[in-house]
């Protein structure tokens, strides 16, 4: 019989955490047009209302909000329809960052949420698409502001194009 030792590994999640007065005018802007996109939202079942906005390359800002269906899987997550109507329409461009928030329709402030594990992986494969970090705010209701540099740092151990080539 042998005995195996389990060996441990931790990978951390790295944010940076900025106060409501500290981002830019720019990562302002991004949020906000998170929040009007996640007033949007199609959220009959849940009631939560999520909204993401993508900074493109050129400038340009590209949202998305969740769209929930009676058949729950069918429905779609608002970072993966930014993300997949980014691409459709400016195949070329680059994202350069995405901002997500969140709020129960109930409330009028948003709150703090992350993606869920099939918008990382999505959002993962862009970046590793055109080999440039994508850069994640995520809003929390006291206006706190948290940034991960990469969508791989939320994404610990991902599975990439390279699993399937080695």
């Amino acid at each position: 019989m042998h005995d195996y030792m389990a060996e441990r590994v931790k990978k951390e999640v790295y944010l940076n955490k900025y106060q409501p007065e500290e981002p830019s005018r720019e990562i302002k802007q991004l949020i906000d047009e998170a929040k009007k996109a996640a007033l949007n939202a199609y959220a009959p079942y849940s009631n939560f209302q999520v909204g993401a906005a993508l900074l493109l390359d050129d400038g340009k800002i590209i949202t998305g909000n969740n769209q929930e269906n009676a058949c729950y899987p069918t429905g779609l997550c608002a970072e993966r329809v930014a993300f997949f109507s980014a691409k459709s329409q400016y195949p070329d461009s680059k994202i350069l960052r995405v901002a997500i928030v969140a709020k129960r329709s109930v409330d009028d402030f948003f709150k703090l949420a992350t993606p869920c594990g099939s918008c990382r992986q999505a959002m993962s494969e862009y970046e590793n698409n055109q080999n440039q970090n994508i850069a994640v705010y995520l809003a929390d209701a006291d206006g706190t502001v948290f940034e991960s540099e990469s969508i791989d740092n939320l994404l610990p151990f991902k599975f990439s194009d390279k699993d399937l080539k080695s």
